[in-house]
């Protein structure tokens, strides 16, 4: 099991360097329950797909509705008939929605999802994911082009520290972090991708481990009170964005790809359906969707205006 799929819970908050607390819900790689139906909408547009109407879900956290709004909007404006079921919640919900014609499509995120449905997982970098992902998934499922877009684990840093150290990824602290507090949620202390996993793969020792949250307010207030000279936050989280941290580089692909992904029922979506979701995909990267995510998260935008608003700006709509 991923970092990222353990602290689900823990990813409800960010203060950012305004001092307002949001609500971000779950982390990308998972999300608490709640009623598949509680949002849903349809669309009135021609039918598409080859059984009609496709519906798109989302887990219920904030970055996964917004790119079931992207997913929607895209296959709109190709003339498909889209509902939305938004909010459904963690993969133990949506996963049996997808087999039993509840959804037809949700957001997924590549390493997450290859560890769901293989247990023996390995691979690390985002090629090796998405062939081990296609060669486990069930008969049923399908996965469409990955984007460059991820959320994932990172070491984060201020800049102002990171520059002073003269480092910009996280092989650069190899002699250097003797000197260096690290802080994490609690299992990092002891599990294989938190501290032993930074020794192992680049040979690290800290001087201190500080017990946070994993990308939460503790995280953020750590590293802007100097309380910690780094750490563990996810890659679209606005806090990175908004005080201008810096994630470190992962030159060894310590932390698993979580590259943004559809997971569709295999032959519901058409030639015209793919296609539309795999532009999407095309265009999208990480600092993207982190702007869009700012705009939801921190602005109060409504994710369908956000997401609309991309396409557009990217002529997908």
């Amino acid at each position: 099991m991923t970092h990222l799929e353990e602290t689900t819970m823990t990813r409800t908050t960010l203060t950012l360097a305004t001092g307002v607390v949001l609500a971000l819900g779950l982390s990308a790689c998972g999300g608490g329950g709640s009623d598949p139906l509680a949002t849903s909408s349809s669309s009135t547009t021609a039918a598409g797909g080859s059984g009609g109407g496709i519906t798109v879900g989302s887990a219920d956290f904030p970055e996964s509705k917004l790119l079931a709004e992207l997913y929607a909007g895209a296959l709109k404006a190709k003339g498909v008939q889209v509902d939305t079921r938004l909010g459904i919640g963690s993969r133990e919900t949506y996963i049996p929605a997808l087999k039993d014609g509840s959804i037809d499509v949700i957001p997924e995120y590549s390493g997450a999802i290859d560890r769901y449905f293989n247990k023996d997982a390995k691979a690390n970098d985002s090629a090796g994911i998405i062939t081990e992902l296609k060669a486990g998934l069930p008969a049923h499922l399908e996965v469409l082009e990955p984007a460059k877009a991820e959320d994932k684990d990172a070491v984060v840093m201020t800049r102002a520290k990171a520059q002073e150290l003269g480092v910009t990824s996280i092989a650069d602290l190899k002699g250097k972090s003797e000197q260096l507090t690290i802080g994490g949620p609690a299992e990092w202390q002891s599990r294989s991708y938190g501290i032993p996993g930074l020794e192992k793969t680049y040979g690290l020792k800290f001087k201190q481990f500080r017990k946070l949250d994993a990308g939460g307010p503790l995280a953020v207030q750590g590293l802007k009170n100097g309380q910690v000279d780094m750490a563990n936050i996810f890659t679209t989280d606005p806090a990175i964005q908004v005080n201008d941290f810096q994630v470190l580089q992962d030159p060894q692909n310590f932390f698993a790809a979580q590259n943004v992904l559809p997971l569709a029922v295999k032959g519901k979506l058409d030639a015209r359906g793919k296609d539309a979701l795999n532009a999407v995909s095309a265009k999208l990267d990480t600092q993207g969707l982190t702007d869009m995510l700012k705009k939801v998260s921190v602005d109060h935008k409504k994710p369908e205006d956000v997401a609309n608003e991309w396409l557009k700006a990217n002529s997908l709509a």
